[in-house]
C-alpha cells in the first residue's frame, strides 16, 4: 500500500524537479527539526561535560582570548578550539544560553544528513543510469530514508542536542568521507571532481581543529582500507592530489596549534597530545574502561531500533567477493565504502583502551547509509521506465524480498522491540540512584511515561510481526521510524523535562541566586560535588571542595572575607561542623541547599 501510493504520486510529480527539490529540503528540515532543534534550548545544561564546554566558550567570548580555552580560571586543553569558537559566535548572535551552547552540534547534524541525502540520491541515480532505467521513487525513498535513519536514533539525537564537540567532529568527519566518495565516484573528466576532493581536505582540517589527530587518523584509516581492498590506492592518491591536499589540511588546522603552543608551551603539548590523545588509546583515562564487547552493546542500543538489520546489510554487500567489487563501477561502491567506514571506526575504538559511548558516534552515518541501501533494494519497480536494456542486477530486489535473511531479521526486530517495550515497564526501578537527583525515579513513575513508552514499542512489535508474516518487508523500516518518532515526541522529550526538574534545574536556579546575592569579595564554594554548571550559570569562579572536612578547614581559615556562600547537600552542613545558628539559609531545592556562612561565627 505504501509503495503503490508513493509510486503513483512520484509518477505524476517526478517531472517537476523544482517541486521535488523543495520537498526534499522540507523533508531534511523536518527530520532535523524533530531530531535536533525541537526543544533544543528548553533544558538546563547537563553535568558534567556539557557545562565545561559552555563555560570555556563563554570565557573566550568575554575575555576575547580566542586562542587558549579556560574553565574556572584554569586552562582547558581537552579539545581544540573549533567547538569553542562556534559556541562563542553563537553567544554573540543569540546571547549566552542553552540554545546557543547546543546550536553548533545541531547545525553540524543538519549539514551531515543533508549531504547524506544528496549522496544517496546521486548513488541511486547513477545506478539507474547503469541499469538503463528511470526510478524516481526509489531514488527519493532511499535518500529520504537514509536521512531519517541517520538522524532518528538515540546516539545521534543525544549528541546532536549536546553542547560538546562530538557531533561537530562527526559532522566534519562524516561529511569529509561523503565528499571523498563523491569525488572518487565522479567521472575522470568531471570538473567537479577536484572540488569534492578540496571540500574533503577542508573538512579534514576542521575535524582536526575539533578533536585533534583523530580527525585525520580515522578518515585516513577508512579510506586506506577501502582503496587497498579495491587495489587502486596509488591511482586514487594521485588523482586526489594527496600532497597538495595535505597543504590544505595544514592551512586549516595548524595555525591554532602553533598559536596555542606559543602561548602555553609544553603544558599544552603534554596535556592535549599526551593525556587526551595517546593515553586515551593506550590506557584507561578517567576510569572509562569497558570489556571488548562494549561497542556491540553501544551500537545495538545507540542505533536502535534499526540495529537488528545491520547483519543483513553487511551480508548483502558480499564483501568476500573481491573480484566482483574490483570490476564494478566506482559509483556502485557506496555500500562497500560505508561498510569499510563502519568496520574501521568500530575496530579502532574496540582496540582502544579508554571506551565511551560517544566514540562510535561517527559510524552512525555509515550504518544509516547501509540500512537505506538495503531498503532501496527492496523496492520492486513494476512500472519503472526503461531507458535501455536492463542489466541483471535489476533482479536483485525480488531475491531479497524472499530472502530467509530478511525474514529472520524481521523476527529479530520483533523480539528486540518487544524487549524494549517490556523493559520500559520496569525502567523506573532499573535507574540507578543518583545523589544529584534522588527523586527522579519516583517522579518518572508518577508521570506514567514508562507505561506510554511500553505501549508504543509493544504496539510496534505487533505491527512489525504482522508485516513479517505477510512478507511486507518494505513496511518494517517505516514502522520502526514511526515508533521511534512517536517515542521521542511523546515519551523521551517529556522525560527530559522530568529529569531536568529533578537534576539540573534546581542547580541552575541556586547558581543564579548565588550570583545575585553574592557580596563584594565573597567566595562561592561547592562541597561534595564538582558540577561545572554552577560556574556557567553563576558566571563566577567556583571553589570546588571534595570533602566535608576540607570544607570545614577552608572556612575556618578564611581570612579574605567576612562570609562565604556554600552550595552543598543540606546533610553535609552538620558534618562540616556548622550549626543552624552559624549560617543563613538562602534557599534549598531538591538535593541542594544554599547558605551564607559568617566567618568566625561557627
Amino acid at each position: 500500500m505504501i509503495q503503490s501510493v508513493s509510486k503513483h504520486w512520484w509518477k505524476n510529480n517526478s517531472k517537476r524537479p523544482t517541486l521535488a527539490v523543495m520537498l526534499s529540503i522540507l523533508w531534511i528540515l523536518l527530520v532535523a527539526g524533530i531530531a535536533f532543534f525541537w526543544h533544543l534550548g528548553s533544558f538546563s545544561l547537563i553535568d558534567e561535560t556539557e557545562p565545561l564546554f559552555a563555560e570555556a566558550s563563554r570565557q573566550m567570548y568575554v575575555t576575547g582570548d580566542w586562542i587558549t580555552p579556560y574553565f574556572n580560571g584554569e586552562t582547558r586543553f581537552d579539545k581544540p578550539a573549533l567547538i569553542y569558537w562556534c559556541q562563542a559566535i553563537a553567544y554573540m548572535i543569540f546571547g549566552v544560553n542553552e540554545w546557543a551552547v547546543r546550536l553548533p552540534s545541531a547545525i553540524a547534524a543538519l549539514g551531515l544528513i543533508g549531504l547524506a541525502f544528496y549522496t544517496l540520491y546521486y548513488h541511486q541515480a547513477k545506478m539507474d543510469d547503469l541499469q538503463g532505467v528511470y526510478r524516481p521513487f526509489r531514488r527519493w525513498f532511499t535518500a529520504g530514508l537514509g536521512a531519517a535513519v541517520i538522524a532518528l536514533n538515540p546516539e545521534m539525537i543525544v549528541w546532536g542536542r549536546a553542547g560538546v564537540s562530538d557531533m561537530l567532529l562527526t559532522g566534519c568527519m562524516a561529511s569529509a568521507l561523503l565528499c571523498f566518495f563523491q569525488g572518487y565516484s565522479q567521472p575522470a573528466e568531471s570538473p567537479v571532481k577536484a572540488r569534492w576532493y578540496f571540500a574533503f581536505y577542508v573538512l579534514i582540517g576542521l575535524a582536526i581543529l575539533t578533536k585533534g589527530p583523530v580527525g585525520i587518523v580515522l578518515p585516513g584509516l577508512i579510506i586506506f582500507l577501502f582503496l587497498i581492498y579495491l587495489g587502486n590506492f596509488w591511482q586514487v592518491a594521485k588523482e586526489a592530489k594527496v600532497v597538495r591536499g595535505m597543504f590544505v589540511v595544514a592551512a586549516v588546522a595548524i595555525p591554532w596549534y602553533v598559536l596555542v603552543t606559543l602561548q602555553n608551551g609544553w603544558s599544552f603539548i603534554d596535556s592535549f597530545f599526551g593525556l587526551h590523545n595517546v593515553e586515551r588509546f593506550t590506557d584507561v583515562v578517567n576510569g572509562h574502561s569497558a570489556p571488548w564487547y562494549f561497542y556491540f552493546a553501544v551500537v545495538a542500543l545507540g542505533f536502535a531500533p534499526y540495529s537488528v538489520y545491520l547483519p543483513a546489510t553487511m551480508l548483502r554487500i558480499k564483501f568476500w567477493q573481491r573480484k566482483s567489487w574490483i570490476s564494478s563501477e566506482r559509483c556502485q561502491q557506496l555500500s562497500l565504502f560505508a561498510f569499510c567506514w563502519f568496520i574501521g571506526i568500530f575496530s579502532f575504538f574496540t582496540i582502544a583502551v579508554t571506551k565511551l559511548p560517544s566514540y562510535v558516534l561517527p559510524l552512525m552515518p555509515a550504518a544509516g547509509i547501509l540500512i537505506a541501501l538495503l531498503w532501496g533494494d527492496l523496492i520492486v519497480n513494476k512500472d519503472e521506465q526503461n531507458v535501455k536494456s536492463v542489466s541483471a542486477s535489476a533482479s536483485l530486489a525480488p531475491v531479497l524480498l524472499s530472502s530467509p535473511l530478511m525474514q529472520a531479521s524481521g523476527w529479530l526486530n520483533v523480539v528486540f522491540v518487544s524487549a524494549i517495550g517490556f523493559a520500559f515497564f520496569k525502567v523506573s526501578s532499573l535507574i540507578g540512584y543518583d545523589p544529584a537527583a534522588p527523586n527522579f525515579p519516583q517522579m518518572l513513575q508518577r508521570s506514567n511515561l514508562p507505561v506510554l513508552g511500553s505501549i508504543i514499542w509493544l504496539a510496534a512489535a505487533v505491527i512489525i510481526a504482522a508485516f513479517v508474516i505477510r512478507r511486507r518487508y518494505l513496511h518494517l523500516i517505516c514502522i520502526n521510524l514511526l515508533a521511534f518518532t512517536a517515542f521521542m515526541i511523546l515519551v523521551l522529550t517529556p522525560a527530559l523535562f522530568v529529569s531536568d526538574a529533578s537534576r539540573q534545574l534546581p542547580l541552575k536556579q541556586l547558581s543564579q541566586l548565588a550570583a545575585r546575592v553574592q557580596q563584594p569579595g565573597e567566595e562561592i564554594v561547592m562541597v561534595g560535588f564538582k558540577k561545572p554548571s554552577v560556574a556557567f550559570y553563576s558566571q563566577r569562579k567556583i571553589n570546588y571542595i571534595k570533602s566535608n572536612q576540607q570544607a570545614a578547614d577552608y572556612i575556618q581559615n578564611q581570612t579574605e572575607s567576612d562570609s562565604v556562600i556554600v552550595l552543598a547537600e543540606p546533610k553535609r552542613f552538620p558534618k562540616m561542623g556548622l550549626q543552624p545558628t552559624d549560617y543563613e539559609n538562602l534557599d534549598a531545592k531538591q538535593a541542594y541547599g544554599l547558605i551564607r556562612v559568617k566567618i568566625g561565627e561557627q
